[in-house]
């Protein structure tokens, strides 16, 4: 079975040598496609003769007979709970389905032969934005520009993905960067980091995020100013118990730069963090994540080159419910090598294909990192990262689901594979947690991510 890739047109194909070149904005007849023969951010409506389904859009928020509370911290809810694999991918028919999986997932299949399995599910794509999400993402597609090397967006405004129409790895990272997700997200999750032979190290971290540029005042204002700002305490391990760290992001990291401040409870203050992000280890993760792993990418891009390549039918992690519903048990959850397929639920979607490859003088424990991004909501889903010699070294996925509270995809449970010793992380776990993320309360404010704040928190 061939791959299926979009055909690039040959200026297209010029500017992805180009990366570095700003690109002009879309004029205004591919603009008219939106809502057209695409949906309003960009995703091609029609399905395909392989199966990726037609976009409904059928359902805004909670779809009809969901009993679902928002802005609680109800666990996510499955409108398809009764559905069964229609296909399972295994080490056995592998080659049948191996145009469709990128490096990563058969690398999964080579390591674990006998254990690793995906179930595939009817496809679905039935949930919209809001319309004030259309609305900006049809401005942003007139308007907005690549800047300062990459590193920000002139002439966007807030409340959509910049780039709907993406024309090169620069627009679809800002994609990425920048999706209508949750403008309050308060999180206790827990972090399994996993052994080769099963073993177990667990963390956990109450985490608030407020990102100002989806915040309902800001929504169609200048993309400017400060992304986003969080606050995290860790709670396990118990000796690294009562550490806090709060950070801001910039929207654009050529005026500003991410900043971070860590209270430590052993000595009782609060220093500001010379550098935070890039490939410095996340806490409790063995080393297995990186900070700029985090949802597969965040941070500054300065220090790679971004390509795109085009646009790819993937089985992806797509619906993902069944994985955060309340029942499921950690201990039938976290398997060695790999998660239980059986909670897992993969769909064929088209993804963007974005490459970023280390700049020459730069340092980073990834060499090269390769994103797949939904064409239905611009977020990374799975990430391919090798080493500095070129090696396939990691695979990570993230389970998104379509959140009722706040009418769009969130980023779920998450899994992070080391390839070569054959541990993982799951991380963002909240399945035991007697509340799941509390999505768009409204009641956080920019004193909560201060210094003073994480001093405070930490007493």
């Amino acid at each position: 079975m061939k791959t299926s890739m979009t055909h690039v047109p040959i200026v297209l194909a010029m500017s992805l040598m180009l990366s570095g070149t700003a690109m002009a904005k879309v004029p205004a007849a591919e603009a008219d496609k939106l809502g057209k023969e695409l949906t309003c951010i960009g995703a091609e409506k029609a399905g395909s003769k392989d199966g990726v389904p037609e976009y409904t859009g059928k359902w805004l928020g909670t779809p009809p007979g969901i009993q679902y509370k928002p802005h609680t911290g109800q666990h996510p809810v499955d409108p398809y709970a009764n559905e069964k694999p229609v296909f399972s991918i295994t080490a056995e028919n592998l080659a049948q389905y191996a145009a469709k999986l990128s490096d990563g997932q058969k690398a999964m299949f080579a390591k674990f032969p006998k254990t690793y399995r995906m179930d595939v599910y009817p496809g679905h794509r039935d949930f919209r934005y809001p319309d004030s999400v259309c609305e900006m993402a049809k401005k942003n597609a007139l308007t907005a520009e690549i800047a300062d090397g990459g590193l920000g967006v002139k002439g966007g405004v807030k409340g959509a993905i910049p780039f709907p129409i993406p024309k090169n790895g620069q627009e679809a990272l800002m994609n990425n960067m920048f999706p209508f997700r949750a403008y309050n997200e308060d999180t206790v999750r827990d972090i399994a980091n996993v052994l080769s032979d099963g073993s177990i190290s667990w963390g956990r971290q109450h985490n608030r995020n407020l990102a100002t540029v989806n915040l309902p005042a800001e929504i169609g204002k200048p993309l400017e100013g400060v992304m986003s700002q969080s606050n995290t305490r860790t709670l396990l391990p118990e000796r690294e118990k009562g550490g806090v760290s709060v950070s801001s992001e910039p929207v654009n990291f050529g005026e500003g730069k991410r900043l971070a401040w860590s209270y430590d409870p052993g000595t009782r203050r609060v220093r500001q963090l010379p550098e935070f992000g890039f490939d410095q280890p996340l806490g409790g993760t063995g080393g297995k994540m990186t900070i700029d792993s985090d949802r597969l990418f965040n941070g500054s891009p300065e220090r790679y080159t971004w390509s795109l390549l085009g646009k790819r039918e993937m089985y992806i992690p797509a619906n993902s419910y069944k994985v955060h519903d309340k029942s499921v048990k950690y201990a039938n959850l976290i398997k060695p090598g790999s998660p239980n397929a059986d909670l897992i639920r993969w769909e064929l979607r088209r993804v963007w294909v974005v490459e970023g490859k280390l700049k020459e003088g730069f340092r980073h424990l990834y060499g090269k990192r390769v994103l797949f991004l939904d064409e239905d909501n611009g977020q990374a889903v799975m990430s391919d990262f090798y080493d500095a010699r070129g090696s396939l070294w990691q695979y990570a996925y993230i389970n998104h689901y379509y959140a009722f509270d706040l009418n769009g995809w969130q980023a779920g449970t998450s899994f992070y594979f080391d390839l070569n010793s054959g541990g993982y992380v799951g991380y963002n776990l909240f399945q035991e947690r007697p509340i799941g993320p509390v999505l768009n309360k409204g009641d956080m404010v920019p004193s909560m991510f201060t210094p003073e704040a994480a001093r405070s928190a930490g007493n």
